[in-house]
């Protein structure tokens, strides 16, 4: 004998239903993006930096190197002409250079802490922090927000 609930009822438990497979559906392991060819040091990332002399640089340079302490499985690659930190075949942060700026990125910005309010984007999953020589940035949070990166795309692949 099935228990005797309301159109009502039912309609809001179907709601609830769509908005938790909404809230689901982008961190499925299918879901994540992959990169082929990612390595433990890519000599082209090296040379990257090379070209990018100068404070912008040397800038990205810092950043990258704190992305590849994250954990032993960092991988990296260039892809769509900039450096990026994967966890294996998942991206999670990167950097890249332009003219008088340069960025620190995170491929699920959007899901991320961000206490200092750093992170610039309105897209779906990627935001970045924006930085510019001469002008003083909040090291730590930078730091963290890479470090949260690394930690969320980890739970993403470990935990679907």
């Amino acid at each position: 004998m099935g228990m005797n609930v309301g159109p009502r009822v039912l309609q809001q438990e179907e709601q609830g239903c769509k908005m938790i497979q909404a809230m689901t559906h982008h961190t499925t392991r299918k879901d994540l993006l992959r990169f082929n060819g990612t390595v433990e040091r890519d000599p082209a990332i090296d040379a990257w930096m090379q070209a990018r002399a100068g404070e912008l640089g040397e800038i990205a340079s810092r950043w990258f190197e704190e992305m590849r302490k994250c954990g032993d499985e960092v991988r990296e690659l260039v892809h769509d002409g900039c450096p990026v930190a994967c966890l294996g075949d998942a991206p999670f942060a990167y950097v890249n250079v332009f003219t008088s700026h340069m960025n620190v990125g995170f491929f699920h910005g959007a899901a991320l802490p961000d206490p200092a309010r750093l992170l610039q984007g309105s897209g779906k999953f990627m935001r970045h922090v924006k930085l510019r020589p001469g002008t003083p940035a909040n090291d730590a949070a930078i730091r963290d927000l890479i470090e949260a990166a690394y930690a969320d795309i980890k739970a993403r692949v470990e935990h679907g």
